[in-house]
């Protein structure tokens, strides 16, 4: 351990006590179940945590990362060298005013989609089959079956890790794009208000029914993935491309292009995050020979070089 994770993690432990975790396995912590141990591991219960991370942070310049479900994330084999942070049960609640819900970023999205749905409140259908929190959602402008968080949110709350200040950005400043956002890499979710509309619960009880459906049918939930691996490039599919270049079922170690979902790689048994980085560059790699595009990735790797 640097002297600099060193100190970081004396200063949290005399606020976060055994809370804060040593070389916690961060397998344990994504929908790909692998990848290497985070140096530093907390799960933040309030604000308090989070002003402790960013004194911690200001003090010494160790890296952090903020995880909300795990899923969208590949981990590298050797794991995390700074500090792993997910918002806990204190940032896990709802309120309605209105057609607007306000909640905490840990709020899981398919719940809150049932909230909205309890209030007869449309607008958050697609979401109901998206597993990830708020706070993810809005980071990377989740979206599915046509619709987008950047659709619906109002207003962010975004902790500043590396400042310690907190604000608030309407739509506009969040900067929504396509699977992204202009919240800073320090930037963390902690709380968004989403603006609906009255709607027929019927109708949209139908449309969360199909979304749920049409996630069953399409993609391997049994199995250990982290959902879409390629953003669609404009006017195509990943998976239509991947197909096509005849990577359905490729493997490499334990991993495998799923034969369900091309855009979809699973990780199986004896998988590890090098199988799964190997398997997306020779999977972009034969795309782009076949058809002259190339697929960006939509997966956020953790402890290991950004995309070549």
């Amino acid at each position: 351990m640097t002297g600099d994770l060193a100190t970081a993690e004396a200063m949290l432990r005399r606020t976060c006590g055994a809370r804060l975790r040593t070389s916690f396995p961060m397998a344990l912590l994504t929908t790909f179940r692998i990848g290497g141990p985070a140096a530093l591991y907390l799960e933040l219960q309030d604000d308090g945590d989070l002003d402790s991370v960013s004194a911690a942070v200001l003090a010494t310049g160790v890296p952090t990362v903020v995880l909300g479900k795990g899923s969208n994330v590949l981990v590298a084999d050797a794991g995390f060298p700074g500090i792993v942070l997910r918002l806990g049960r204190g940032y896990r609640w709802v309120a309605r005013e209105g057609d607007r819900l306000q909640a905490g970023g840990a709020m899981a999205l398919p719940a809150l989609a049932g909230v909205a749905f309890q209030h007869a409140l449309g607008g958050l259908e697609f979401a109901v089959a998206i597993p990830a929190s708020l706070g993810g959602a809005v980071r990377m402008n989740a979206g599915a079956h046509g619709g987008a968080m950047g659709d619906v949110v109002e207003s962010v709350d975004v902790h500043d890790l590396a400042t310690g200040e907190r604000r608030s950005i309407d739509a506009e400043g969040a900067g929504f794009t396509y699977r992204g956002s202009a919240v800073s890499e320090n930037g963390l979710v902690v709380g968004a208000i989403c603006r609906l509309r009255g709607g027929d619960p019927m109708t949209i009880r139908a449309a969360m029914d199909e979304a749920r459906a049409w996630r069953r049918a399409t993609q391997p939930l049994a199995e250990p993935n982290c959902g879409s691996v390629f953003t669609n490039p404009p006017g195509d599919h990943a998976a239509r491309l991947i197909e096509a270049a005849g990577m359905k079922g490729l493997r490499i170690g334990g991993a495998h292009v799923s034969e369900k979902h091309a855009n979809f790689i699973v990780a199986g048994s004896g998988s590890s995050a090098a199988d799964v980085r190997a398997l997306i560059e020779a999977v972009r790699t034969q795309v782009l020979e076949a058809t002259g595009i190339r697929l960006e990735t939509e997966v956020r790797l953790v402890g290991m070089p950004a995309d070549g």
